[in-house]
C-alpha cells in the first residue's frame, strides 16, 4: 500500500499521520527539506488520486489528510517488512523484536505478553 509510493509522497502522507489534516504551507515547514508550495500540491494531487489523501475546504484554505486509516496502513507496512526482512515469518519479526527487551520497558514485554495471550485466545475460538 504506502511502500509503493516514491519517497516523497510517502514523507507528505507520513506528516499528515503524524500531525493530522495540515495546510500545504504546514506540510511544507515540516518536510525535511525545502519544496515549493506548488510542487507539494502537485503530490498532494497525485496521493489524492491513488486515494492516500483527501482534501477538505476550511477556513485556513484546503486541509489534507490521509484517507487510508493508520492501522490499516501500519498493519500494510508491517507485513512488507516481514516478508522483505523476515522471509514472510512473524515469529522470527516477532523474535527480532523480542531481542530488543534491553530497549524495552517492563510495560511494554507486559503489553506483548497480554497480546500473546489474547492472540491464543482469538485462535481457541
Amino acid at each position: 500500500m504506502l511502500s509503493s509510493l516514491p519517497p516523497r509522497e510517502r514523507e507528505i502522507v507520513d506528516i499528515l499521520y503524524e500531525r493530522g489534516a495540515s495546510t500545504v504551507t504546514e506540510i511544507g515547514e515540516a518536510l525535511a527539506d525545502e519544496l515549493s508550495g506548488s510542487a507539494i500540491r502537485a503530490m498532494l494531487k497525485r496521493l489524492e488520486a491513488k486515494g492516500f489523501v483527501a482534501r477538505e475546504a476550511s477556513d485556513r484554505g484546503f486541509l489534507y489528510a490521509p484517507s487510508v486509516p493508520e492501522k490499516a496502513a501500519s498493519k500494510s507496512a508491517l507485513g512488507q517488512v516481514v516478508r522483505v526482512f523476515f522471509n514472510g515469518s512473524a515469529t522470527s519479526a516477532a523474535a527480532a523484536l523480542l531481542g530488543m527487551q534491553d530497549e524495552m520497558s517492563g510495560s511494554e514485554l507486559d503489553e506483548l505478553e497480554k497480546l500473546i495471550a489474547q492472540a491464543r485466545e482469538g485462535r481457541a475460538k
